[in-house]
Formats: C-alpha cells, sequence, structure tokens
C-alpha cells in the first residue's frame, strides 16, 4: 500500500476525485462520501491553509488517505467533516441532520480528540514526562468510543505533517513533538505500521534536521548499490525457496529512517553498525512455511546472534506478528529478513484498519470489538513502592485492572484505577495533598471521599492547612480509597505520627473485634504471642495502622478460644439440637458413623473449637468448647463428650444469631437487610423490639455464613448503617 507523497493533491473537482476513489465502492457508498465532500466544500468556501491551498484540499487528502486505510464510508464521510464544526460556523446538531447519528459521533470524537494540543503545547519539559504522557495517550484511547475516530485524527494529522513546511519554526517542531509523542504510540498500539512510519520520519525531519539528512543522505549515497545487492539475495534465496517447494513472494523492504536513528541512540551504534539497513521480507500463506523459509534462510547464511525475535510464536502487544532474524550475507554485508504470512502482513500494515474493509451488509468484522477491548487495556504503569510485597499488591490493585482518567483544575490528566475516589487522586498528585484533602468538587460540585470517580471528569481537592488522613479512609469496607499508593501513604502516617495514639485504638479495635465474634475471653498477651508478637503494643499498634487485617486476628483467637469458668447457664438443661444435618461434615474420634446435628445453643461455625456430645437417640450434638452447656456436661456426663473435628467436607452454611442495638428509624429493617442481601447472606430468622421510650430497637438476626471471617465482615458492614449502635454475635 503506498500513501499519498509530498504535500495532498492539488485542489481538484470532487468529481474528478470522486472518480480516483471509486474502484472498491459501492454506489451507495459513494453517494454518501460525495454528499460530505460537497458540504465540506460548501462550509470552507474562502478559507484557505497556512501554504495557501484551499482548506477543502485539505479535507480531500485526509479522506484520500483514509480510502487507502480501506475505511468505510462513514469514515470517509467523517474525514471530510472533520475541520468542519471546528472551523466553520456549522454546528454538530446540522451534521446530525444532514448525515446521521453515527457520522456525527465520528466527528464530535475527533473535535473533542484536539483538546490534546492544551496539554502538549504548554512547554518542552512537560511533554517528555513519561508517565503523563502516557496517561494521556491511554485517556484518549478511554475516551473514544469508536476506534474509528482515532484513525480519522491519524490520517489528518499526517496529512498536516506532509503539509508541516508551510509553518513557522517553533510550530513546526511543537506539532513534530507532539506528533512523535502522542499520535505515532497512538498508531504504533492500533498496529497501523505504515502510518507509524512516516509520523515518526517527517517528525524527526524537523525535531533533528540535521540527523535526519544525515541518514537520509548515507541511505542515498549507496541507493544503486543497496538495491543491485538485494537483488541478487532476493534471488538466490528465491532458488532455495523454489527448490523446496515452498511458495513464497520476496522483496526488499525500505528501512525508515526514524527506526535507524532511534536504534544508533538507545544502542549508541554508528550507521555502519545498524545491521537491518538492507532489509528483505518473505510473505507465505502459512505458519509452517513462514519457519520452513527461516530454515532456508539460516541454511544459507549465518545468522547474527541476539538479533533473532519470534513474533509469531509471541506476538507484541499491539498483536503484531512476524519473524525477524539477521544474517551475514554475501560479501560479509548485514541483511535483515521479516518472514511472515499475507494476513499477518495486512494486519501489521493497517492493524485495526484492516477490520473496517468492506465486508457483505456493511458490517464490521466482529473482531472489532475484542481488538478494542484490548486497546482500553492498561499496557505498562509504574507506583513507588516501598518492598516487594507492596509491589506485589500495587501490581494486582493496579496494573490489572481498567483505567480511568481525570482532569485536575491545572488542566493535568491523572491516570487511576477504575473506581478510585477522591482520595486516591489526592495521593496521586502528593502525598500532602492527600493528608489534608478534606473534600472534592467533581465537575464544579460537591462529592463525598468516596465518590466513584468516572473518565474525563474535572475534579478538584479540597484541603486544609494542617492536619492528617481519618483512620476510617482505611476500613476496606467504607469504600473511601482504592489504590495502594493512598492505603500505603495513609497507613505511613499513623506508623509515624500517632504510635501511641495507635496502641490506644488499636486495643479498641481487637477487644470490640473479639467481642462481636464471641471471643471476648481470649487473652490479648496470649493472642500477641500466638501471632508471632513479643508485645501486645506491637501487636495492637499494627492492628491499628491497616498492617493487621480483622481475619487473622479473629483467626487466632479460635485457636486459643478454650474451656470458660462455669455461669448460672452451665446448670441449664442442653436446648435442643437444630435439625440442620450435616452427614460427614465432621471428623469423630473413636465412634462410628453417627448422625450429627449443629447446638442450637451455641451454633459453632467452622474454624471455632468444637466438642461433640452423645444424645439417646439423636446421634451427636456439635458444641463450641466454651459452650455454658458443655461445661456442664464435663461434670456430669463426661463419658458421652467425644472429640470432635472439622470435616473437609464440611457443610457450606451454618446458621449463628446476631443482635444489633440501634436508635430507631424508619427504613431501619430495611436497610440492614440491604447489606446482608448484597452480601449474599441467606437469613432465617429474625425479630425486633422497639423501647418506645428511649427509642432504641433491639434486632435479632438468624442467617448463615460459612465461617467466621464471614461474621466478622457482616458485623463492621452493620455497624456502618446509619443509626446502628452496636451489632454483635449473640451466643447463649
Amino acid at each position: 500500500m503506498q500513501f499519498l507523497s509530498g504535500g495532498g493533491p492539488e485542489p481538484v473537482g470532487i468529481e474528478n476525485w470522486l472518480e480516483g476513489i471509486s474502484g472498491r465502492r459501492r454506489d451507495a457508498e459513494l453517494d454518501l462520501i460525495r454528499r460530505a465532500a460537497r458540504f465540506a466544500d460548501s462550509a470552507h468556501q474562502g478559507q484557505h491553509r497556512a501554504s495557501g491551498e484551499p482548506f477543502v484540499s485539505h479535507a480531500l487528502a485526509v479522506a484520500t488517505i483514509a480510502h487507502e486505510l480501506k475505511l468505510d464510508a462513514e469514515a470517509m464521510a467523517a474525514a471530510l467533516l472533520h475541520d468542519v464544526v471546528e472551523d466553520t460556523d456549522v454546528g454538530i446538531d446540522r451534521i446530525r441532520e444532514e448525515f446521521g447519528p453515527d457520522i456525527a459521533r465520528l466527528v464530535e470524537g475527533v473535535t473533542k480528540m484536539d483538546t490534546i494540543h492544551g496539554f502538549t503545547g504548554a512547554s518542552r519539559d512537560r511533554i517528555q514526562e513519561t508517565v503523563r504522557t502516557e496517561s494521556l495517550r491511554k485517556m484518549l484511547l478511554a475516551m473514544v468510543e469508536d476506534v474509528r475516530v482515532v484513525l480519522v485524527k491519524l490520517v489528518d494529522r499526517l496529512h498536516n505533517m506532509r503539509t508541516l513546511k508551510a509553518l513557522p519554526e517553533d510550530k513546526q517542531r511543537r506539532i513534530a513533538r507532539e506528533t512523535l509523542d502522542i499520535f505515532a504510540p497512538l498508531a504504533n498500539r492500533l498496529g497501523v505500521w505504515q502510518l507509524k512510519w512516516e509520523l515518526e520520519d517527517l517528525s524527526l525531519r524537523y525535531l533533528d534536521p540535521k540527523d535526519y539528512h544525515d541518514i537520509a543522505r548515507r541511505l542515498a549515497e549507496k541507493r544503486v548499490d543497496r538495491e543491485k545487492y538485494i537483488d541478487s539475495f532476493i534471488e538466490k534465496l528465491n532458488g532455495e525457496l523454489k527448490r523446496a517447494d515452498i511458495k513464497a513472494e520476496v522483496y526488499g523492504r525500505p528501512k525508515h529512517i526514524y527506526s535507524i536513528w532511534n536504534k544508533m541512540q538507545r544502542k549508541d551504534l554508528a550507521f555502519d553498525r545498524i545491521f537491518d539497513v538492507r532489509a528483505v521480507r518473505i510473505l507465505t500463506d502459512g505458519v509452517g512455511e513462514c519457519y520452513a523459509a527461516l530454515g532456508i534462510v539460516h541454511t544459507l547464511w549465518s545468522h547474527i546472534s541476539g538479533e533473532f525475535d519470534d513474533y509469531i510464536a509471541t506476538p507484541k502487544e499491539n498483536d503484531y506478528r512476524s519473524i525477524h532474524t539477521a544474517v551475514v550475507g554475501p560479501q560479509g554485508k548485514f541483511v535483515e529478513v521479516q518472514i511472515r504470512t499475507y494476513e499477518m502482513h495486512e494486519h501489521n500494515e493497517l492493524g485495526v484498519a484492516a477490520h473496517w474493509r468492506y465486508k457483505e451488509g456493511g458490517k464490521a468484522d466482529r473482531s472489532l470489538e475484542r481488538k478494542v477491548a484490548w486497546l482500553r487495556q492498561l499496557l505498562e504503569w509504574k507506583d513507588e513502592v516501598a518492598d516487594a510485597a507492596e509491589f506485589m499488591e500495587s501490581v494486582k490493585s493496579d496494573v490489572f485492572e481498567d483505567r480511568i482518567y481525570v482532569f485536575t483544575p491545572q488542566g493535568e490528566v491523572v491516570d487511576l484505577p477504575a473506581g478510585s475516589t477522591p482520595i486516591d487522586l489526592a495521593y496521586a498528585i502528593h502525598t500532602e495533598v492527600g493528608h489534608r484533602c478534606r473534600g472534592a468538587k467533581v465537575n464544579g460540585r460537591i462529592a463525598p471521599l468516596s465518590y466513584p470517580l468516572r473518565n474525563a471528569e474535572q475534579v478538584e481537592i479540597l484541603t486544609v492547612k494542617t492536619g492528617g488522613p481519618s483512620r476510617d479512609w482505611l476500613s476496606t469496607h467504607a469504600g473511601y480509597i482504592k489504590t495502594s499508593r493512598a492505603r500505603s501513604r495513609i497507613q505511613r502516617w499513623f506508623k509515624q505520627e500517632l504510635a501511641e495514639e495507635n496502641i490506644a485504638s488499636g486495643r479498641q479495635i481487637v477487644t470490640r473485634e473479639l467481642q462481636r465474634v464471641g471471643l471476648a475471653s481470649v487473652k490479648l498477651e496470649k493472642l500477641a504471642h500466638t501471632m508471632g508478637y513479643d508485645k501486645v503494643d506491637d501487636m495492637l499498634r499494627l492492628r491499628a495502622e491497616g498492617e493487621i487485617k480483622s481475619a487473622r486476628i479473629v483467626g487466632a483467637a479460635q485457636e486459643l478460644a478454650g474451656p470458660v469458668v462455669p455461669t448460672k447457664a452451665a446448670t441449664e438443661k442442653l436446648r435442643p439440637a437444630s435439625t440442620r444435618q450435616r452427614p460427614g461434615g465432621f471428623k469423630i474420634h473413636g465412634v462410628g458413623n453417627l448422625l450429627t446435628h449443629i447446638a442450637a445453643c451455641c451454633r459453632p461455625v467452622p474454624g471455632e473449637p468444637i466438642i461433640g456430645f452423645i444424645t439417646r437417640g439423636r446421634g451427636v450434638t456439635i458444641h463450641r468448647q466454651d459452650c455454658s452447656n458443655i461445661l456442664h456436661q464435663r461434670t456430669d456426663a463426661p463419658h458421652r463428650l467425644v472429640e470432635v473435628q472439622w470435616g473437609t467436607d464440611a457443610g457450606e452454611h451454618y446458621a449463628v444469631d446476631i443482635a444489633v442495638t440501634a436508635y430507631d428509624r424508619h427504613g431501619l429493617l430495611r436497610d440492614i437487610t440491604n447489606i446482608l442481601a448484597d452480601e449474599r447472606i441467606n437469613v432465617i430468622g429474625v425479630s425486633t423490639n422497639v423501647d418506645k421510650k428511649d427509642h432504641i430497637a433491639h434486632i435479632d438476626l438468624t442467617v448463615e455464613v460459612s465461617g467466621i471471617q464471614t461474621i466478622s465482615r457482616i458485623l463492621s458492614k452493620l455497624q456502618q448503617v446509619p443509626n446502628v449502635i452496636n451489632a454483635e454475635r449473640r451466643l447463649q
């Protein structure tokens, strides 16, 4: 495929122009393109470019390149109309009336992409900030709903680069830098390599004219000898391929100036040490022929160590597939050889644009949706990390998730994981901004700090002069923070600034958590020792800082839970056991296969220490070891107690009782049950009692859970329901 060279077509009649592109277009497509061309000609009447050409010549040139990319008729129309809304009095509503919503959406998308100029034109230093530039690239891809918008913008930029000579030098350099930093990488991500190479070469021509012309001169000086050498190389290779009965097309491949310059800079090499100045390409019908051809090449000539890449077995991130090798050819000269199938070649050269070739019925290839989805994936992201563990957490929470792109009031673009909040943004801007964050405005309106930000929103962080983060921000259930960066900064602040307060706060948190799940009898000293801490204060401080999770503390407390001092309840008779059977769910030592029941008095759940009581005619009832009824039987009937362990196939759900105390209000029970429904918790019993004098509601719930960790999680969430005073597990 050959693009137009030079500055584009001379001003010609629209009908003549249409005749030049009509070869593979249906009449209906040509009618749409004709209407768009005439509309653009009328709208741009009297307008001229800096070169003096009529403005419509630019629209025709952009549409011609879009045609050579084999874009569909709608994209061709958008290419013709892409400057109408921005540079004339015609509004987007008029485009929608004349050409329909799809073409209007494409034109509007191209116009929106022009916001890029506001971020790349400020200074040379800003655009060199790699992470920020990469965020901008990804934001542009995320903002457009149709990949054709990007393709039209790329061909528009290509023609602008071809005609850049007419602009002042400072604008030439600004536009060239913007092209090299933003648009050429976009073309690369889309896999449109023809656009990528030309955009890079034209950018280098204006950014580093000396090196550009030096490399161009070196290539031109020996062009005749190089072409003669390549012809001889191809002739020999073709002969061997035919003898091996391998059907293939072999031809010389032009080397692009920017790729040579880039390799010289990257590897600090002289021009003479660039191995792929001489290059040939082999095209075959199938993958098997590719590897057979590779064997022929390496048989004829010695390959150069370190210059072999198999992108068929391992494609590049933009799905580029080809085999690259470099060999020492005749006369000891280096030659690069690329081997690929015809299908791979079309994809590599046209990329996503290849999917927009006309198909019967005018529908694009279904695989396009998968390609667009791939484009929106985060390809690379780096964050500050304190250690290997934090790095792995960052990878899990940040890298493998979708991204959003938001603006600061100063127009900066910030790249965040999807679901990030204003607090995440504050810490992404600067640690101190995060610490002093007290509110946020989203698109000019006050928003809660837990508000999930969305693409392209403008966010202003409201701060105070002094202060620090709130401990509530660390709650995994409250939804204040999403990113590992924000969490680590908050944890570090509490660790450094509030050590003594953390110990007291940690004691309160741990005590409350143990009370909630019915393990208040566990001694903190023993708990700390079990968890590997010499001092209780160390455990309490780390819990307050968020370094230790509630689930770990609850698990350790379960191991320590044992017999307690008998209470008055110990003299009560055993309550009737639950009829919910768990066959095979327990291991009973020294006893055969007996029927088992969960005790209704203490309702143990997996992970808690348990013991069995042999009933008369009802099998074995399973109790917690610290159940008061069991303490009574240890004295009266120790022979009926048997050692029991949770089996590997224990039932998935167990009934537990939860007591909720709250200030009564309308909708309280609904909010509580909604929390349980969101957590997929089955409620099998509920009763309420309201003290009319104090307006205190007592709600008793019986729910089914899979383990103690589930209890801990839902209790924390219930505690956050407005008006709830306390939520805890009820044991007796």
